[in-house]
């Protein structure tokens, strides 16, 4: 039996940009039932590929292409649990060119719940959570039966040099400090989605 074909979601700034208004506009439709979607836990607005579908069919509007093929845009989940710095990184994110959907986490057993539903192409992973560190996320992650297939990028305020040893031992190809800033994340998920893509 094979698994379903994951569910692919747009936030708003994305629905704003094909519907051609801005994002307040997109999260009222969505607020006022107009336009089918739902709230993530952290108060994003996402509406399913097929949902945006059927609205832009019914209301006679231009279907991107990436729509049409259902395909949506990559999934990134994004773990950090400094709610200030997992804001600034996801807005940075999402007004960068990088066509992907962006996926937020504060613990590390969130991480793993929202990388179990949405299978990212792409984790961002904060090194030190309150309640699971990266290796111990990755290490799960690593565990048999568990199918996922994604890039992780750690991202950190300073950690041992034995730390980020192990970290590539597990498979990690980019760590970025903080102090590099946003755009340096950005930048690694850029060249990480890259990798994909010539795989």
């Amino acid at each position: 039996m094979g698994l379903a074909k994951s569910k692919r979601y747009w936030g708003t700034q994305r629905v704003a940009r094909v519907c051609q208004v801005s994002p307040a506009t997109a999260a009222n439709w969505i607020d006022q039932g107009l336009l089918k979607g739902h709230k993530t836990p952290t108060g994003r607005r996402r509406v399913e590929a097929d949902d945006l579908l059927a609205f832009l069919r019914a209301h006679k509007m231009a279907v991107p292409a990436e729509l049409d093929g259902g395909a949506g845009a990559d999934m990134v989940v994004v773990v950090d649990d400094d709610p200030g710095y997992l804001k600034a990184l996801v807005l940075t994110i999402e007004r960068s060119d990088l066509d992907v959907e962006v996926v937020e986490a504060a613990t590390g057993v969130d991480a793993l719940l929202e990388i179990g539903r949405v299978q990212p192409v792409v984790i961002v992973l904060d090194y030190s959570l309150p309640d699971l560190n990266a290796p111990q996320v990755i290490q799960r992650l690593l565990e048999p039966g568990r199918r996922v297939d994604a890039e992780v990028i750690v991202v950190t305020g300073g950690m041992p040099e034995q730390a980020a040893v192990a970290l590539r031992q597990m498979g990690v190809k980019t760590i970025v400090n903080k102090i590099e800033g946003v755009p340096a994340v950005v930048e690694a998920m850029r060249q990480a989605l890259a990798r994909r893509k010539a795989a």
